[in-house]
């Protein structure tokens, strides 16, 4: 019997794992897609193919659940990001163009709602900090590391991307322009 009931409790822990992963990943995809106010615990539950109370269940409300995927989210950043050879300043635009095409806009909205939702402002602080990190890292210039941070900023990449309608091969090549005349203007 004790090994019955230790097989059912895995099995249990196992379910109970991949109900939480649904919840996760149906979060995430949420809010890469909407604004922060409008994905709702009832919105991630019916996503997961859950009830909301399963999802309380597992997190506790939404805060907890979006600091969660925040940290997948970071995961995921650095995941793409680091792919670049430091000094590869062709692959670091294209990594970074890639990851924007895929985060630019969900982080876009969140940075809209950093005053408002007091949950927010923490892990805009986490990503602002490991961009920096990032900077440094593939640039390995920190002279001009404030002026990389803004020509590799998500705002920059807005501005290209979506106000100025540039296709997304368009906005690499302009960010690519402004990295190397940093880099350019440091040497002289």
């Amino acid at each position: 019997m004790n090994t019955t009931k230790r097989y059912s409790m895995e099995l249990r822990a196992a379910a109970a794992e991949a109900t939480r992963e649904r919840i996760v990943t149906a979060a995430h995809e949420l809010f890469l897609e909407r604004w922060y106010d409008d994905v709702t615990l009832a919105v991630i539950a019916k996503r997961a193919g859950v009830s909301g109370q399963t999802v309380i269940n597992h997190f506790g409300g939404k805060e907890p659940l979006f600091n969660v995927v925040q940290e997948r989210f970071g995961r995921d950043v650095v995941g793409r990001r680091y792919s670049a050879t430091p000094g590869d300043v062709d692959r670091i635009v294209e990594v970074l163009v890639d990851d924007y095409e895929i985060t630019g806009d969900a982080v876009i909205r969140l940075l809209a709602l950093e005053e408002k939702v007091p949950s927010v402002a923490p892990r805009l602080a986490v990503g602002r900090k490991s961009h920096r990190e990032w900077v440094e890292a593939m640039f390995g210039a920190p002279e001009v590391t404030p002026e990389l941070v803004v020509a590799t900023d998500v705002y920059t990449w807005k501005l290209l991307r979506r106000d100025q309608g540039l296709s997304r091969k368009k906005t690499a090549a302009s960010m690519r322009r402004l990295i190397q005349g940093i880099l350019e203007r440091r040497t002289r």
